[in-house]
């Protein structure tokens, strides 16, 4: 169940991170510089804004592709994993993978609906989804507990700077599938004839969305990539999220005081990738521009230090919808 992984999760990433945050959870970044310089606009120079009903409604696509994720490879592939699959009817698979421990599972499809939700892209979009955090499966959670930046495996991520770093145990976990997925995405741009990606992940699967963002766009220079991430965790430093920012457009949307989006600390050298949206207590949708923001109603206001989160809200809602299989 997806609670009872967020309640481990938290607990254990909590566990670990609290004897060196401070308690008003707002530390320092490690400074690196990135290998494409970005201009990234000051968080605070730039307003919040409250997202409209419209707006909220379109991302009902993209959670009901991160629950069906949570689903086996066998009912992925053949499109029948129950409500996460049947409302969104259009996907045709391509493949899909994983076993729920060693490798999260994954699924790569096409969909000819997401065009209407993406307007100024015509074309059809392959689909790739990955699995959160199970804690019925012990190593995706000790995965999470691997706190050391790492440089991507050369192979993988042929040219990216040693600058660019990861969580080690996230970048351990997204290798284990990169080039089945990497084929896969292939196969169907080729026989689609589209270059859209869409990525999607909740939790771990949000972290490894965010890492296999940045291995597709290296290796599909092509792609335009749109990467939406529900309650996801720091998944690099500075130089990775500058250079991830600027080869997708990316989204992650996080539930009340979940958390899981505040670790690892960035006092541990970790940040966040552009684009939160973060749902308030009063459920209303407001997005977060800029790179962890610690304006008002935005997850690091919200959630300071891991003593007032609430591991509960992990899972979501998300507008109704409660991430899982």
């Amino acid at each position: 169940m997806v609670y009872a992984s967020g309640v481990a999760l938290a607990f254990l990433v909590g566990l670990t991170s609290v004897a060196s945050m401070p308690i008003d959870g707002v530390d320092s970044a490690v400074s690196v510089e990135p290998v494409e310089p970005v201009a990234v606009e000051s968080l605070e120079s730039r307003a919040t804004s409250v997202l409209s009903a419209a707006q909220i409604e379109s991302y009902k696509p993209y959670t009901y592709y991160a629950g069906a994720a949570y689903c086996k490879p066998a009912t992925t592939l053949a499109w029948n994993c129950g409500t996460n699959c049947n409302q969104n009817p259009s996907l045709k698979p391509i493949a899909s993978g994983g076993n729920g421990a060693t490798i999260q599972y994954w699924y790569v499809g096409y969909d000819t609906s997401l065009k209407a939700i993406i307007p100024q892209r015509r074309q059809i979009s392959i689909i790739v989804g990955y699995q959160g955090t199970d804690a019925d499966k012990i190593l995706p959670v000790v995965t999470d507990l691997d706190f050391v930046l790492d440089d991507f495996d050369s192979s993988l991520f042929p040219g990216v700077s040693s600058s660019i770093k990861t969580h080690n145990g996230f970048n351990e976990a997204h290798a284990r599938s990169a080039s089945a997925v990497l084929a896969a995405v292939k196969k169907g741009m080729s026989t689609y004839s589209t270059s859209q990606i869409t990525i999607v992940g909740h939790s771990l699967g949000g972290a490894l969305a965010i890492i296999s963002t940045a291995h597709l766009a290296v290796n599909i220079p092509s792609a335009k990539i749109k990467t939406v991430s529900f309650s996801a965790p720091r998944v690099g430093n500075d130089a990775f999220v500058n250079f991830v920012n600027a080869k997708a457009d990316m989204v992650r949307i996080n539930n009340k005081k979940d958390l899981i989006p505040i670790v690892p600390g960035r006092f541990l050298g970790f940040s966040h990738t552009e684009g939160e949206i973060h749902i308030t207590s009063s459920n209303q949708w407001l997005s977060c521009p800029g790179t962890d923001s610690t304006d008002s109603g935005c997850t690091i206001a919200t959630v300071p230090n891991i003593f007032q989160g609430n591991a509960g809200d992990h899972g979501g809602p998300f507008n109704g919808i409660t991430i899982g299989c």
